[in-house]
């Protein structure tokens, strides 16, 4: 069974690839085929699969921004190779409907990554009220998180973006660090879990909540965790 995993924002800049590139290494990593696949127009995880070294566990990627040539259908460009297990969808921030529609079919589990920044807060909790609806409709089963990303634990801007989610009911399941780990592993097509152990160490435990919600967590959700037309809940 493939599990689709949507990383999705209406907002610029907050970090999608970041989050889909190292969720792709990290199922690739521990043993299991993965396929990603790109609908932001900028290609950056494609160019990211175009910098992976060949020593790595492979990632299957498809520039899906890109509609097929030819003769080929849309539906032959998106199939991924048999035994696929995880498929990471990296979005672009301006969708048209029918592209969510498309993009957030058959998910399993829907990762909405946020900055602590003011602008970042108000444009993804306006965002996150239409998702809700169109996952209602379009993706039922999955679940949905939020991360906050490019976090400083010890700033003002971290503690007023906790307590915005808080007050909203939104508490994230995963808060990553501002981290130069991320850049460099971004530059040589890899994932912090790709890297040295010890380099990445408080990473790797930043990520422990995020990987353990997905794989325990958004299984065993049930209607009450779910969107609604009325109401977002978010595990």
């Amino acid at each position: 069974m493939i599990k689709k995993i949507v990383v999705i924002n209406s907002k610029g800049g907050c970090g999608k690839t970041t989050l889909s590139t190292n969720l792709a290494s990290y199922y690739a990593a521990h043993g299991y085929p993965t396929a990603l696949f790109d609908y932001d127009p900028q290609d950056s995880s494609t160019r990211w699969l175009e910098q992976r070294p060949g020593h790595l566990p492979g990632v299957y990627g498809i520039a899906a921004a890109h509609q097929p040539e030819g003769n080929v259908t849309r539906s032959f460009q998106l199939r991924v190779p048999p035994g696929t297990q995880r498929l990471i969808l990296d979005t672009p921030a301006s969708l048209k409907r029918m592209e969510l529609i498309e993009i957030l079919r058959d998910a399993w589990a829907i990762i909405v990554p946020i900055l602590p920044s003011t602008i970042d807060s108000c444009v993804t909790s306006d965002f996150l009220q239409d998702l809700g609806k169109e996952v209602h409709l379009h993706a039922p089963e999955a679940s949905i998180a939020i991360v906050a990303n490019r976090v400083r634990r010890n700033t003002r801007a971290f503690q007023t973006l906790m307590k915005f989610l808080a007050d909203k009911d939104m508490s994230p399941v995963a808060c990553l660090r501002d981290s130069q780990n991320y850049v460099q592993a971004a530059a040589e097509g890899m994932g912090i879990h790709d890297m040295k152990a010890n380099i990445t160490r408080v990473d790797r435990e930043h990520w422990k909540s995020l990987i353990d919600w997905l794989e325990t967590e958004s299984l065993s959700s049930d209607a009450d965790s779910l969107a609604s037309e009325q109401h977002l809940s978010i595990a």
